[in-house]
């Protein structure tokens, strides 16, 4: 794969960089960690109150914004049940499905730099 040149008089943040837009997406506290339980969870789907318990330290305001915003990304996908009371589950969508050997391939570094 070949990275592209920035022209030298440009500013890399006034640019349409790949790098950076996937980054204002997913580089967030709590973005993450809820990627990673809906991906490793059974069929990759969680309900809220299952998240709510894993991401441990969130509040049930951050968790919904979260959970919004990721929705509006198109990186997870929400499904309402109409139980009492009602259930909510949240699954990952095609274009998250996509980003997790991305984020595999990320972490395989990192921990490779840790060690090093």
């Amino acid at each position: 794969m070949a990275k592209k040149a920035l022209p030298k008089d440009m500013n890399i943040y006034e640019t349409e960089c790949p790098i950076l837009y996937a980054m204002e997406i997913i580089v967030q506290k709590w973005k993450l960690p809820i990627l990673w339980y809906i991906a490793d969870a059974q069929d990759q789907k969680l309900r809220y109150r299952e998240l709510e318990r894993k991401v441990v330290g969130i509040t049930a305001t951050m968790l919904t914004k979260c959970l919004r915003e990721l929705e509006a990304d198109r990186l997870i996908t929400r499904t309402q049940y109409n139980t009492i009371p009602p259930t909510v589950e949240y699954s990952l969508a095609d274009r998250g499905r996509s980003l997790i050997p991305a984020l595999e391939s990320v972490y395989q570094w990192a921990e490779g730099q840790m060690k090093g």
